[in-house]
């Protein structure tokens, strides 16, 4: 579940990790006032303003503007709300501002003593362990630092069961060249970013830039958290951070009728039970010469009403030229499966796009008589390989 930076600001500011002082507007004329208030907890009359979307690269696409005075900072304002913001992670068509984020400008009259870093916490899934990545290069993007100055960028495994120690912590601090009031300060922020992903159930903090400023502060500048969506049960709270304008709208939908979909640009629509099934799904699709349009897992309770649902969102899409549908019937049963792919086919009326099913396992046999009987044109197919064969056909 992705949130935006004024949303994480305010989590990691509750768990005391220190983030510069600022505050969110969704109209031009919330603006001063906010500036107002800033200017007199920081004495200073320099602002940042930033674009709040669910996207990286905000800065090079114009979304992110220092203001020096008031007039400045509504001009700022009021040409970013209802802009279209396009960066290399919206794609062409960009994403509609909808909200601002105005901040303290800390580089504000001592941009030569302000040292930027990179620092993130992930699971490493090859260890099972929490990594800490971080660099002395902040500012940039991580992959280019990866690419070019792969020496640059240094990582800190945690043991699951002791957590991050105060050795590593002093390890991270000193790898990035800090000492003194500063070295302090960055063991006291690690300690609680740590603190915060684990407590969050976060799969992602991700801060670049993170700052030491002119008077020895550690500031995580921006903020980028994804928060595990198997761990929401326990945080009901979540719910209001989500921004369905953000969201795609069949993820939104797939969300309501409990479907795990991830939207991909592709031609070839999968329906599948399983992770691991919908994995090889799509490398068949590949190898066949399509491109998977979607990730769809129905689930193992899927019933007639889940697969109709998800039938309906993958008919969303106007790429989509073929749908394949692949279960395997351990817990799902095939039956259920086929009927829901029947209900689906006459409510809608008319499929616009060849359908492929491969149903396997419990009752697979009398899947294949519902459809039969359905008098539907739908391509049945043995295997992986009968499905990927019939997909040529169709190209």
């Amino acid at each position: 579940m992705n949130i935006h930076e004024y949303q994480g600001k305010k989590l990691l500011k509750a768990a005391a990790v220190n983030v510069p002082e600022g505050g969110m507007i969704d109209c031009a004329e919330q603006a001063e006032t906010l500036a107002g208030m800033l200017q007199k907890k920081t004495g200073k009359n320099s602002w940042v303003i930033k674009a709040q979307i669910h996207a990286g690269g905000r800065s090079k696409g114009g979304g992110v503007r220092i203001a020096e005075s008031l007039p400045q900072l509504r001009k700022h304002v009021t040409d970013m709300l209802g802009m279209q913001l396009v960066t290399h992670q919206t794609g062409p068509e960009g994403k509609k501002v909808r909200r601002l984020l105005i901040e303290e400008n800390v580089y504000h009259a001592s941009k030569n003593s302000v040292n930027e870093f990179y620092i993130s916490i992930v699971l490493n899934r090859a260890t099972a362990r929490l990594n800490f990545m971080y660099s002395t290069e902040g500012g940039m993007d991580i992959e280019v630092v990866a690419e070019r100055t792969p020496y640059l960028i240094h990582r800190e495994e945690i043991h699951p069961g002791l957590g991050l120690q105060q050795f590593q912590a002093r390890k991270i601090a000193f790898d990035l060249g800090l000492n003194g009031n500063a070295f302090k300060e960055m063991i006291r922020f690690l300690l609680n970013l740590y603190k915060a992903y684990v407590d969050l159930d976060a799969s992602l903090i991700e801060i670049n830039p993170l700052v030491r400023t002119s008077d020895e502060r550690i500031l995580a500048l921006d903020a980028k958290i994804i928060l595990d969506d198997n761990a929401l049960i326990r945080h009901p709270d979540y719910e209001q951070l989500r921004d369905p304008d953000e969201e795609d709208d069949a993820e939104t939908e797939a969300l309501k009728s409990n479907l795990n979909f991830i939207k991909l640009r592709g031609n070839v629509g999968c329906m599948v039970n399983g992770a691991g099934l919908a994995m090889a799904t799509m490398d068949i699709i590949k190898l066949s010469g399509g491109e998977p349009a979607n990730f769809l897992d129905v689930g193992g309770t899927a019933n007639a009403r889940t697969v109709e649902s998800g039938f309906r969102i993958i008919l969303r899409d106007p790429d989509v030229k073929i749908i394949l549908i692949n279960i395997f019937g351990g817990i799902v049963r095939c039956d259920r499966v086929a009927q829901g792919v029947v209900d689906a086919f006459r409510s809608l009326k008319k499929v616009r796009v060849p359908v492929v099913v491969r149903l396997q396992g419990t009752n697979a046999e009398e899947a294949m008589e519902i459809i039969k009987q359905s008098g539907l044109d739908v391509h049945p197919a043995l295997s992986l390989q009968d499905a990927g064969d019939l997909i040529k056909e169709f190209f």
